[in-house]
């Protein structure tokens, strides 16, 4: 009897072993098979930053092949449009099943900036993945992660089931880099833009370094402004009043002191990048040329600089613009300005707030994928997101990144790997609270 019992308890261990074993095996598959999904998803994400799209002879061809293959293996609609030619402009459909409601529109650009090879650790082009997982590429920030993350999230989200009731619109546009102007522009004010009947568009963002994601609702305006000035020229020793130089760096130091009031408030805290005017030179142009550089004993009669500034919603552009005139380029003193470009009219704004049923979507669908918004802000500088909002319809500035300096156009831009792999289920929860949202209240007509 003790025999047989001990013969049965043995069997059963035997048995709870073995379940066990196979619990383990079944839960290592399970985890190579996360990570296989992983590395494949990473390597979608390398191959599409090596595609050299930098400005000013970005190969946009060669970028729209690859992301058609991408569209094909999840079987979404695709057309490539011309606006401009040799400027390609790619736009993919997830259909809805109620073709009635307005339309998700997810935006990115294909183009990115130059770089300085010699100042980078790794080629910008190479896409190198560091031990720490950081992915070090042109673009890795500004925004070809975006980009393939929209497409990532919609491939996690057809392998789960999901089918969506809005049609979900992948817009990848040229040119955003060199102001987007044969690139969203155009296909903001295009008949099919309009034939599209999008309810809401998300565009690029900025990177967090806090574990809070930014979110923008609408930019502040750029003034390109040249300031020139004149006076009589004459020998390098002598000195005397009104010379060009003289009247310029006048106005330069005007201009300082008014950009030093505006950075103190901005390190004063409490108040967001995007709400303070920006003031910054861009190019100083004076002297006579020479064979060996400059005539070094003649004052010259013209003197110029140029200026990028940033104006947020909130400022009086008129009196900004009357302090242009009246301080820095002065006609008494032999001063004058013109405008490269200046945007004319009111900005235009995305409410961020209650009465927006697309901004209570997006907010608590980031919270539902483990994510937090801060407040949110106007863009400090410029996007494509402008053209839209100019045609009407509703935008967000977003890019689920967080714990992460911002290095847009910088030095060795980089995105960690895992960072960028916890962007795509934050966009799974975006795409499917905005593509499930029923209400007709959301068309672009009522927000």
């Amino acid at each position: 009897m003790a025999m047989a019992m001990d013969m049965a308890s043995g069997g059963w261990r035997r048995i709870l072993s073995f379940a066990m074993m196979s619990l383990l095996i079944l839960a290592l598959c399970i985890l190579s098979a996360a990570a296989d999904d992983g590395e494949a998803i990473v390597s979608r994400f390398q191959e599409y930053l090596r595609i050299d799209t930098v400005q000013p002879k970005p190969d946009y061809y060669k970028a729209v092949d690859f992301l058609n293959s991408q569209a094909k293996s999840l079987s979404l609609e695709s057309q490539t449009n011309e606006f401009v030619k040799g400027k390609p402009h790619l736009l993919l459909k997830w259909v809805g099943s109620d073709p009635t409601l307005p339309a998700i529109l997810l935006n990115s650009h294909t183009d990115v900036v130059p770089f300085e090879e010699s100042k980078w650790t790794h080629h910008p082009l190479h896409a190198h993945m560091d031990n720490q997982g950081d992915i070090y590429a042109r673009g890795s920030q500004d925004m070809k992660c975006v980009g393939m993350q929209y497409i990532e999230a919609i491939r996690k989200l057809q392998a789960s089931g999901f089918h969506p009731i809005r049609s979900v619109y992948l817009s990848f546009v040229p040119d955003e880099e060199i102001g987007g102007h044969d690139g969203a522009e155009k296909f903001a004010e295009s008949h099919l833009f309009k034939s599209l009947n999008v309810g809401i568009v998300l565009d690029e963002g900025l990177p967090s370094p806090s574990k809070s994601y930014r979110v923008f609702y609408g930019e502040r305006s750029p003034w390109w402004l040249v300031i020139k000035a004149k006076g009589p020229p004459g020998l390098g020793a002598k000195l005397y009043d009104n010379s060009a130089i003289e009247n310029l760096l006048k106005s330069i130091e005007s201009i300082r002191r008014f950009r030093a009031s505006q950075f103190d408030l901005l390190k004063a805290g409490g108040i967001a990048e995007g709400h303070v005017v920006s003031v910054n030179m861009a190019f100083l142009k004076a002297g006579t040329p020479s064979p060996t550089g400059f005539v070094m004993n003649l004052q010259p009669s013209e003197a110029e600089a140029g200026f990028d500034i940033r104006v947020p919603p909130n400022v009086d552009s008129e009196a900004l613009e009357r302090r242009l005139v009246e301080e820095w380029a002065p006609a008494a003193r032999n001063m004058s300005f013109e405008f490269k470009r200046k945007h004319s009219g009111d900005p235009l704004l995305t409410a961020a707030d209650d009465s927006n049923p697309w901004w209570r979507l997006f907010e608590n669908a980031v919270k539902e994928a483990g994510g937090r918004t801060s407040k949110p802000e106007i863009f400090p500088a410029s996007t494509d997101a402008r053209y839209f909002r100019n045609a009407g319809v509703p935008a967000f500035g977003f890019s689920p990144i967080s714990n992460t300096p911002s290095l847009l156009h910088d030095h060795n831009e980089y995105l960690g790997k895992a960072e960028y792999l916890k962007g795509i289920d934050v966009y799974v929860s975006i795409i499917k609270a905005y593509a499930s949202y029923e209400s007709k209240s959301g068309s672009r007509d009522e927000l």
